[in-house]
């Protein structure tokens, strides 16, 4: 408003001149009486004249006086009327007031959510994937990031829930203020931006102003990692840590791996068999990076594997405590240097998308037979990567958003995977068979579930009566309780237990947390149980109770006489 003011007054005072004139300058009426036109009649007239509109002369036909002082006010006020117009034009593309407006609406739509909804910091290969993953399962997400170009991607994107997005700097609290992060529905921050430092301010600020909310940080520093431990960041994700946990799964469980991809969605289950990767020999490790120390870190806790780096820039990156070839590992000199024919298997982890192709291609031709661990950087090449067909391929933010959608949606699963690792291989295979019984050709669902008053108020109401109801109930059909629906419960907690596997006949309690696998409609099914109290009793007892007041009266009638058959309940 401002920079609107002068050429407000211009237009203003334009105005004034021209309607003052207008009644002043003498004018003949239809007599021939010589008359002044009044303010009303000078204001109507100015106001369309001015416009160009044009109108014609009222209420007289004018004088030449008037005509001469029309004719002059005509090219002051249109002049006028441009220098305005333009100023307003001007200050309407301007950027920051165009921001003011964007940041405006940002902040009421997201203050109108009135569901729960996940504030993701950062929209780059890893916010996007993450957000997908979400907007999949119609999960709510808000999303900030500072580079344009990144949110013009999701503005295209067809998601089947509305994004409301803004271009700014996460790391700044008032940002997050108006993303959403007071808003008692937020279930979560989630701090993805390609900076340690912006990432480490994101979850200070979260939990320094909402405590309770539950807080996702992703480092590929321990200095930062460290920092943000300290102000009780719920979870923090270093990608590569997590590349070189799953390589170490490998070598040491691949049924576990298998077991975990598939339930994670990331494998099929019915048609992968578990990778084989040689647990003896020597390794060559591509890069010793902050990808490469992590690998390194994990490989070497394997006393049967030696290793060899190949790092170009050691003197950068620090020598490691083996046994070091300086090159980049795309040419065969270096590759040679490093024994590439005794090698079982090579890690293809630098920086560089095509120097890891390369290396792979190059040391391919030397030895065909080596087990191949490729690091993709770059979402965006997935096609070619896929083309180079290695055995596994490590992409930092399918890895992260894949690892953050589990912590955010099934948690437990977290807590079976951790216990599954303590169990023996014929435990594992056991499960895996399991699984491909009940799935069939279908891919595998898992749901979580808690035995309370919102999520299941039949089994509550029954429990809360003195009750007994057991886990079998929720494994029949609700159509023909003599069958059972197509799942297996994973895990149960209860307090601080918790339970592999539980059996059927386990009694259930209130807080009890269930996580299960199945096919993707069983979880339909299994929610008409946890809601319906007239299917429990079917299934608990077998009984088919009348849902309405009369019949189920007409019941209690007959239950009284002496000859009825007495119904058992619940």
């Amino acid at each position: 408003m401002r920079r609107m003011r002068f050429p407000l007054l211009v237009l203003l005072t334009t105005y004034t001149i021209a309607i003052v004139g207008m009644t002043l300058v003498p004018g003949i009426n239809n007599e021939g009486h010589p008359t002044r036109m009044d303010f009303f009649h000078a204001f109507y007239f100015v106001s369309y004249t001015a416009t160009t509109i044009g109108f014609g002369e009222i209420p007289y036909a004018f004088s030449d006086a008037q005509r001469m002082w029309v004719t002059f006010f005509l090219y002051i006020t249109v002049i006028a009327w441009f220098y305005a117009i333009g100023t307003l034009l001007t200050l309407v593309q301007d950027e920051a007031l165009r921001k003011a407006f964007t940041e405006s609406r940002f902040a009421r739509t997201v203050n109108n959510i009135h569901e729960p909804f996940y504030l993701i910091c950062g929209y780059g290969d890893t916010g996007r994937a993450l957000v997908s993953a979400l907007e999949e399962r119609f999960l709510r997400t808000v999303v900030i990031e500072i580079r344009q170009e990144r949110l013009d991607v999701l503005t295209i994107e067809n998601y089947p829930v509305y994004i409301p997005k803004f271009c700014a700097d996460a790391s700044k609290p008032n940002y997050l203020v108006e993303g959403g992060l007071n808003n008692p529905h937020c279930a979560a921050v989630v701090a993805l931006t390609n900076d340690n430092l912006a990432n480490l301010q994101i979850a200070i600020t979260a939990k320094l102003l909402k405590p309770e909310l539950t807080v996702i940080g992703r480092v590929d520093s321990h200095e930062v990692a460290a920092n943000m431990d300290s102000f009780g960041t719920n979870y923090i994700i270093n990608p590569f840590e997590v590349f070189a946990a799953k390589l170490h799964t490998a070598l040491r469980s691949p049924d576990l791996l298998l077991l975990r991809e598939c339930l994670t969605g990331e494998l099929e289950i019915v048609s992968c068999e578990p990778l084989l990767p040689p647990r003896q020999g020597l390794w060559i490790l591509c890069g010793y990076g902050r990808f490469g120390k992590a690998v390194y870190e994990r490989l070497k806790e394997e006393r049967s594997i030696h290793l060899v780096i190949i790092e170009a820039d050691p003197n950068t990156t620090g020598y490691p405590r083996g046994e070091c070839v300086v090159g980049g590992g795309t040419e065969a000199d270096t590759l040679r240097q490093a024994h590439i024919e005794e090698a079982v298997g090579i890690v293809a982890g630098t920086n560089d998308d095509v120097n890891n192709l390369s290396i792979i291609m190059t040391a391919r031709q030397l030895n065909p037979n080596l087990f191949i661990v490729l690091r993709q950087n770059k979402a965006d090449n997935q096609i070619i990567f896929e083309a180079a067909k290695a055995d596994i391929i490590m992409q930092p933010s399918k890895i992260i958003a894949n690892h953050i959608r589990v912590l955010l949606t099934i948690p437990l699963l977290i807590d079976f995977i951790r216990l599954s690792k303590q169990r023996s291989h014929d435990w594992i295979s056991h499960l895996i068979s399991q699984l491909k019984k009940i799935l069939s050709e279908t891919s595998p669902t898992i749901w979580q579930l808690k035995i309370d008053q919102e999520t299941a108020p039949a089994i509550s109401e029954a429990l809360s009566q003195g009750n007994t109801i057991r886990l079998e109930c929720l494994v029949r059909d609700p159509r023909d309780r003599t069958k059972k629906l197509a799942c297996i419960p994973l895990l149960l907690v209860r307090n601080e237990e918790k339970i592999l596997l539980p059996d059927e006949s386990e009694n259930l309690e209130m807080g009890d947390q269930l996580l299960w696998c199945g096919k993707k409609a069983t979880a339909d099914w299994m929610t008409w149980i946890l809601r319906d109290p007239f299917v429990l009793v079917y299934l608990a007892t077998g009984q088919v109770m009348p849902r309405s007041y009369v019949w189920r009266w007409l019941q209690q009638w007959l239950d009284k006489q002496p000859n009825s058959t007495k119904r058992l309940k619940i």
